[in-house]
């Protein structure tokens, strides 16, 4: 597979989107997939794709690492956007984000963020197999990318490099490293960042994520709004040192900084790849055929299945720590959980803030307590409302009428106008066929 030189460049998101263009340097942008539709691509992409700016779709929501195969409507979006924004390679994760369902016979459940999957050969052989389904979807070349995490399973059978490197090879995809998220697992799970790149098939890197995060009471949080320290650069750095990039990324979604500090992390991430082509002897890069495989057996993909359902259930449901994992840090988990999604419902449906108030947050973190995700953050927000308009959990009539009114503008089949004749033709209509 031809390696596709990307150079430097950062991550995309309408907040800087006019920094982003002006900034010198900038050879790519990376863009959230499900944040962009093919049909209406934003203006400021478009300028960029003109001026000869690869721009890269990155996935965050198939699940690669989950129990089931890929939804076929997610993989066909994927494919869409990559093909509308000129893209020499589409990106996602060696995660799982959902859980329950068929396999399970149980509700399906959503995790609203990545969840690691246990490094097992029950879980390497479902992941190997739904990177292949991936691949025969996409009309270009897969990379996944390691995530960040906050607990460890139980019982893992191999290293974060040993599993990555039999999924490059058995699968041959492309490898996109978090260098962030390499220190985070160091901090949270006191793994080697130098082991994991010492075991990893260097030459099958596609790209370089960097990114901020912060530390609280011994945890590491990859928050994606902090400057990138120290540690990260130095991950870098040994990494460039083994390897040439063919490019690298930094990654900023919220807290934005003015442009010129954005600007400095840029020039110190350029710096310290440098660093790392000084003391590196350059080798020829090797070619990584797949190895073939059989299906994986369905008993695998229910024993993982029942495990993931298990794990994201105690997250976001309530329900009992399985046995062996950690519950402090899952209780740090759950709490990261549903503070992401109060942040990520406030965004979609911000009236909901202007009616609750500073009520908002704490209400909607008792409700995520007991009450998952079953389908996206709209939906969300429509149960969280639903929950909240049962008798006896609201005193104010004012705030009750007004969460009422947003949610009948946002449950029927189109929006409600807000014109006096219009409701009323439509308050007659309803009259006329409960008749």
């Amino acid at each position: 597979m031809t390696t596709v030189r990307l150079g430097t460049g950062i991550g995309w998101r309408p907040e800087i989107a006019d920094a982003v263009e002006a900034m010198p340097g900038v050879d790519w942008v990376e863009v959230v997939a499900e944040n962009v539709c093919p049909g209406h691509l934003p203006a400021s992409l478009l300028r960029l794709r003109e001026r000869g700016a690869t721009v890269v779709p990155h996935g965050v929501s198939l699940g690669l690492g989950g129990a089931g195969r890929p939804d076929e409507r997610r993989l066909t979006a994927l494919a869409e956007r990559a093909a509308a924004l000129g893209s020499p390679l589409v990106t996602e994760h060696i995660a799982f984000v959902r859980a329950g369902g068929p396999l399970t016979a149980s509700p399906g459940i959503e995790a609203g963020h990545l969840l690691p999957v246990p490094r097992t050969r029950d879980a390497l052989d479902v992941l190997c197999e739904n990177v292949r389904i991936a691949q025969d979807a996409l009309p270009v070349p897969l990379a996944v990318e390691n995530i960040a995490a906050l607990f460890s399973w139980p019982g893992e059978e191999m290293t974060e490099g040993q599993f990555l490197y039999e999924l490059a090879d058995r699968t041959g995809v492309r490898l996109l490293i978090d260098v962030a998220n390499l220190h985070t697992n160091h901090v949270n799970r006191g793994e080697d960042p130098a082991e994991a790149l010492a075991a990893l098939p260097l030459e099958a890197v596609a790209y370089v994520h960097v990114a901020g995060g912060f530390e609280r009471d011994g945890v590491w949080h990859d928050s994606h709004a902090h400057p990138v320290p120290r540690p990260v650069l130095d991950i870098l750095t040994d990494l460039a040192s083994r390897v040439s990039p063919p490019g690298v990324l930094l990654e900023r979604d919220e807290d934005f900084p003015p442009t010129a500090e954005l600007e400095r992390e840029l020039d110190a991430i350029h710096g310290a790849v440098e660093a790392g082509d000084r003391a590196r002897g350059d080798a020829p890069e090797r070619v990584r055929e797949p190895a073939a495989a059989g299906p994986v057996a369905g008993a695998t993909r229910e024993r993982l299945a029942l495990a993931q359902t298990a794990v994201l259930s105690s997250l976001v449901a309530g329900t009992p720590v399985p046995e062996g994992f950690d519950r402090t840090r899952m209780r740090v988990q759950a709490r990261a959980l549903a503070a992401k999604r109060a942040d990520v419902v406030a965004k979609v449906a911000p009236e909901l803030l202007e009616i609750l108030g500073d009520g908002y947050r704490p209400a909607f973190l008792a409700y995520a307590q007991t009450r998952p995700m079953t389908g996206g953050y709209r939906h969300d927000a429509m149960a969280f409302v639903e929950h909240l308009l049962r008798p006896g959990r609201l005193d104010d009539p004012r705030t009750r009428r007004a969460l009422r009114e947003w949610h009948r503008d946002r449950s029927g089949p189109r929006p409600r106008s807000h014109r006096p004749t219009t409701r009323l033709a439509r308050a007659t209509r309803r009259a006329l066929l409960r008749r």
